[in-house]
């Protein structure tokens, strides 16, 4: 097995991106021009991720699977009926009714990690908490390296604690959710290097880097920093092989739109998006309670996508949004390397 996590021939990762961005065709088209593609397990049925799988390794190519790690924190039925009924003249926009009790559930946890270690991937990074050492031993005894991803020094430290063979550092200006394990906390606003250096400081695992990256200029700084690799998403989302609806395509390439915020008000967990409509009229309650405000606005924001509503859609996105380019995916991985 090689000392390194990232074995692709560039240190270029093509982030997971769930809910449609991430696709078999764009993870493809990364891994033919050097990069390391994952895959987004996350909200992925496992029948669903194990075709995707399957059709990876018959492409031949390296890539890894993202988790998302379940919530076990309570949900407060009193506020989350309260943010129902704040979200009611949103919803009859399109004839919706949003249901006032909470929806949990766990993403097929168990059934993912199942398939993981009877399916095994080269590599398999886990986002929103720490997976149980026993989930990390089983994955390395059929030869998976194991990534958690962290926004801090104390989550690193844990997460070294746990049995993780490296970490995937996210900074404050990465787009879509944070990876922060407490979601009561929005993540401290370091640039991305900074962050690297305090996780370097305080444990041995090797760092793949998240957040900023918006340019060759953004690679050489984190690589400099300590970082193995250098993961992007935004700058992947309106490449030929993304999953990205056409309403988020639009919105990101639209002169409206001028910044990011970071946002409860879709998902009920502290996420990255285009500032818009539905973040200005909701960003005040910030409702903590992920993943049931997700199943709260899900009805909500399909069907604005597919009215082409950018108004009420979540339009994840990080700060170097201005420079996510049309085009070949395998573009965008090879200016990235431009300076390596």
């Amino acid at each position: 097995m090689s000392d390194r996590l990232i074995t692709s021939r560039l240190p270029v990762v093509a982030a997971p991106m769930a809910g449609g961005p991430s696709t078999v065709a764009l993870a493809e088209a990364v891994a033919t021009a050097g990069g390391f593609p994952f895959l987004a397990g996350g909200y992925a049925a496992p029948d669903d991720l194990l075709a995707q799988i399957e059709r990876l390794r018959a492409a031949g190519v390296p890539f890894g699977v993202n988790l998302f790690v379940p919530s076990t924190e309570p949900v407060d039925d009193a506020a989350f009926a309260a943010y129902a009924a704040e979200l009611g003249d949103e919803a009859a926009a399109y004839d919706l009714t949003l249901d006032d009790v909470p929806l949990t559930d766990d993403d097929n946890w168990d059934a993912k990690l199942a398939l993981l270690v009877a399916h095994p991937v080269p590599v398999v990074s886990f986002t929103f908490g720490l997976p149980d050492p026993a989930a990390i031993a089983a994955l390395n005894a059929v030869g998976t390296r194991v990534l958690v991803s962290v926004t801090s020094p104390a989550e690193a430290l844990l997460a070294t604690d746990v049995g993780a063979d490296g970490l995937v550092v996210q900074g404050a200006a990465a787009g879509g959710h944070s990876a922060t394990f407490d979601d009561t906390r929005d993540p401290e606003p370091l640039d991305t290097a900074t962050l690297v250096r305090r996780v370097r400081a305080v444990t041995p695992l090797p760092v793949v880097a998240a957040g900023g990256v918006d340019g060759p200029e953004a690679v050489r700084r984190l690589l400099d920093a300590g970082a193995e690799a250098v993961a992007v998403g935004t700058l992947l989302l309106r490449t030929d092989e993304a999953g990205t609806s056409p309403t988020h395509r639009r919105a990101l390439g639209d002169p409206a739109h001028t910044e990011t915020v970071v946002t409860r008000a879709f998902t009920g967990r502290p996420a990255r998006a285009l500032r818009n409509g539905f973040v200005d009229r909701h960003q005040a309650t910030g409702l903590t309670a992920y993943p049931a405000v997700h199943h709260l606005t899900r009805a909500l924001r399909k069907a604005a996508g597919a009215a082409g509503d950018a108004d009420r859609l979540h339009l994840w996105a990080g700060t170097g949004f201005r420079s996510a380019p049309t085009g070949p995916a395998a573009d965008v991985v090879r200016a990235l390397a431009r300076d390596i």
